[in-house]
């Protein structure tokens, strides 16, 4: 028997949510097969769009109140273009999730695991970098706004908050302590006043950590470097809409949407996803990538910051790397052949073989 078991909320969700946590959930597994003290109990919890359209509200009280009480969230995705609020706008429960836990920090991992799942080449040296999210605010602040099609004019307002950016900026520093030992700024300080109350607010935090060295980027000149020299960035830290589009951009560079991880983060709770949407054209298929999905559980097990959880965490990155070597190891948004389910039978039973 472990003798520790973690409670782990489970959100599959919409579209391939389902197919890529079932091999989330199986690396768990294999994980679970090679430190056998420590134990994972998963119970499923329905949420999405597809809940609402069956009992019309997409993230249920019950469900909401499972993941607060739970150790962590792992959730597959969600989202349904098709069904949306009045406002025009998509069902979002995970945002939902982001401002009632209070999860403030989205951790966007950018790993590139195989030359051959980028677009670019060559490469200076290893693409391996963080993108920080300030998850609560920003432009994402006026997401609720009631929408009036028929006025002449629509308004959103960014929303920058000393408190929301001392604590992202200064969660980015901490990590960076722990990495290359360097931050960049991403804003919009040449032109909006809020982007540069955010650049003071950094600078502060900055003064802080005398060993981490810094640099500025406005999002603009950010983008343009992401393509060019993504190997010059260790950590990124940036508003909530900036983090939104730059993260996208860089899980490009890696092979695209399956290949990028993510966590919201805040200080007793966790969610960890994929950063891709439902993708409901490819559902059911058996094509959908499950490496983003698979490395989310690794994150998950990161932030239980346990000897257990955190040598399980090891193996599941260490397995991934040994698989994706092989090109052939892939699906076929990454130029491969393998099913969902094939590619992380794969990884699982290289969790189960590679050595610590």
């Amino acid at each position: 028997m472990p003798e520790r078991t973690f409670e782990i909320a489970v959100l599959a969700g919409d579209g391939i949510g389902p197919d890529v946590t079932k091999e989330a959930l199986k690396a768990l597994a294999a994980v679970v097969g090679r430190i056998p003290s420590t134990g994972y109990h998963f119970t499923e919890h329905p949420a999405g769009a597809g809940e609402y359209l069956l009992h019309g509200n997409p993230l249920p009280d019950a469900t909401l109140e499972a993941c607060r009480e739970a150790d962590a969230t792992l959730l597959g995705a969600m989202g349904l273009p098709g069904v949306r609020w009045p406002s025009g706008t998509e069902m979002t429960p995970q945002i939902d999730l982001r401002e009632v836990l209070d999860l403030y920090a989205g951790l966007r991992p950018i790993r590139l695991y195989n030359p051959a799942h980028s677009p670019l080449r060559p490469l200076s040296g290893p693409l391996d970098f963080v993108i920080y999210r300030e998850n609560t605010e920003g432009l994402f602040a006026s997401r609720k706004n009631s929408a009036d099609f028929t006025a002449p004019e629509a308004r959103d307002t960014l929303l920058v908050t000393r408190h929301a950016t001392e604590r992202i900026c200064r969660a980015a520093f901490q990590m960076a302590s722990r990495r290359r030992r360097h931050v960049t700024l991403v804003d919009k300080a040449n032109v909006l006043p809020s982007m540069a109350y955010f650049r003071s607010v950094f600078d502060h935090v900055a003064a802080d950590f005398p060993g981490v060295s810094t640099s500025r980027f406005y999002v603009d000149a950010a983008a343009l470097y992401l393509v060019k020299d993504p190997c010059r960035f260790d950590m990124m830290v940036m508003e909530n809409m900036f983090g939104d589009i730059l993260s996208d951009l860089a899980a490009g560079l890696v092979g695209g949407m399956g290949m990028a991880p993510s966590g919201d983060i805040g200080g007793g709770h966790a969610v960890f996803q994929p950063s891709h949407g439902s993708a409901p054209d490819i559902a059911g298929k058996g094509i959908a990538n499950p490496i983003a999905a698979i490395l989310s559980a690794a994150l998950m097990l990161e932030w239980l910051d346990t000897p257990d959880s955190l040598r399980g965490a090891k193996l599941i990155h260490r397995a991934v790397e040994l698989v994706c070597a092989d090109p052939a190891n892939a699906t076929p948004d990454i130029g491969g052949a393998l099913s969902t389910s094939r590619l992380g039978d794969r990884i699982a039973r290289q969790i189960e073989e590679c050595p610590e």
